[in-house]
């Protein structure tokens, strides 16, 4: 006898419920009902949720023996099985969907239909869900050379980047491989995606490469528009300037300012060219505001200490852009030597947050692990240490350590280790401890 149908009767017993009473309680036909029970129908979704309300028990609670009873000790279908895995996706039982969906592709059936779920449940946010779906159809087509299997990988590499940098780099270098073969009305997005992800694991040359393939794509693209229609997210001339815009990230990377204020020139006329044709201003707006804002940075970072009040007045409006300004005019102050005690006063409530949003009742925030913190607190703690403030300075040294360490950006951890060397005989033996714990996290992270 099935577990379902036990505890339906069960309850019946147990609050002694006529078959009458309960259908009319569970709105289901009594016939119905009392064929499912005698176990001479299957029952559906619909009815499986009305019949658990019914009981006063919480939604989704017979999901697990559901699937097990009607797709895994019996022949699935598809007319089950999709209201199945839409209704686990939406109560977040993902356990259900990957038991039910890695038996049902063992024999590669429905493959077809679960790509389609897979993508519908990716617009409708559900991407876990859809996350399971895009890795059993991709373990299914591993040896072919389809859009379909690109597409999961790509979908995959979308969902999976997180903030653990090892973990980034190991997703990125399984889905490069497939960046050529997805899908041409994908192309476009999926190379700009790519491109920002080496930009976050600080792969600038793999970064700057694809930067040149998207405006080579693009300028393709922009030629043929008038022979197809596109699914890309964006106008074609959108991605042209945005890969202006990498490239000038590049070269701010490099230190090469007056290239990097070049690029900002060239995606700056790109966009205002186009501006005119184009109805989403608050894409033009975006971009508008990144030129105006990078002009003043790249000033700033060629040690240019009169453009910093401008540069402020245009960021201090705008929360997203206060994080990387400050980061920037503290690299340039460090670089250059000259004082900013003005700005971090001006500043304090916006760095104590980014302090405070580092842990949230104990524990890390995924919103914490933005590079730009970790970088945040070292160039403070730099900043600190060569106004000898020593105090301050190790705060944000431990600070930036712990998020380097947690984050595993080596790069980052190997220059906190360097600084923490230079002005170790500075600092109060609690701070030493703390490194010291700090220090014994790598290795104990190495040796897992």
């Amino acid at each position: 006898m099935s577990k379902i149908r036990f505890y339906i009767e069960y309850h019946l017993k147990d609050k002694g419920y006529k078959l009458q009473q309960f259908s009319e309680i569970a709105d289901i036909n009594v016939g119905t009902l009392s064929a499912i029970i005698k176990g001479t129908r299957l029952i559906s979704m619909n009815q499986l949720d009305q019949i658990t309300s019914a009981m006063d028990l919480a939604q989704g609670y017979f999901y697990e023996m559901y699937g097990v009873e009607c797709f895994i000790e019996s022949a699935p279908h598809w007319r089950r099985l999709e209201p199945f895995i839409y209704r686990c996706a939406e109560l977040g039982k993902l356990e259900s969907i990957r038991a039910v969906v890695s038996q049902v592709t063992d024999d590669h059936s429905y493959i077809d239909e679960l790509f389609e779920v897979a993508e519908d449940l990716y617009k409708r946010g559900l991407k876990q869900a859809a996350l399971i779906l895009y890795e059993c159809v991709s373990e299914c087509e591993k040896y072919q050379h389809s859009e379909r299997l690109a597409m999961c990988k790509y979908r995959i590499f979308l969902i999976s980047m997180g903030y653990d940098q090892k973990e980034n780099r190991r997703i990125i270098s399984q889905f490069e491989p497939f960046i050529g073969r997805v899908d041409q009305d994908y192309q476009l997005d999926a190379i700009k995606d790519l491109a920002n992800a080496y930009w976050g694991v600080h792969e600038w040359n793999k970064m700057f490469d694809l930067s040149q393939e998207l405006e080579r794509r693009a300028d393709l693209s922009m030629k043929q528009r008038k022979k197809r229609v596109t699914k890309a997210q964006y106008p074609f001339f959108i991605y042209k300037a945005y890969a202006n815009l990498l490239i000038a990230n590049y070269y701010d990377y490099t230190k090469n300012y007056r290239e990097a204020l070049r690029y900002t020139d060239v995606y700056e006329k790109i966009i205002e060219n186009q501006a005119k044709h184009f109805v989403d201003y608050e894409v033009i707006h975006k971009f508008r505001e990144w030129a105006k804002f990078n002009k003043c940075l790249y000033n700033v970072m060629m040690g240019r200490k009169e453009v910093i009040p401008e540069y402020i007045t245009y960021i201090e409006h705008s929360e997203e852009e206060i994080l990387p300004a400050m980061v920037k005019i503290l690299q340039s102050a460090n670089r250059y030597q000259y004082d900013i005690d003005e700005v971090l006063i001006r500043f304090k409530a916006q760095i104590d947050a980014k302090f405070s949003d580092v842990r949230s009742q104990g524990r890390y925030t995924v919103q914490s692990w933005h590079c730009r913190r970790v970088v945040l607190f070292y160039e403070l703690a730099f900043y600190y240490f060569n106004k000898k403030r020593f105090e301050l300075g190790a705060v944000s040294l431990l600070i930036s350590f712990e998020l380097s360490i947690f984050v595993k950006d080596d790069v980052l951890i190997s220059k906190c280790v360097n600084l923490y060397g230079q002005f170790k005989e500075y600092l109060s033996n609690q701070v030493h401890e703390k490194y010291n714990i700090l220090i014994d996290d790598i290795y104990i992270e190495a040796s897992l």
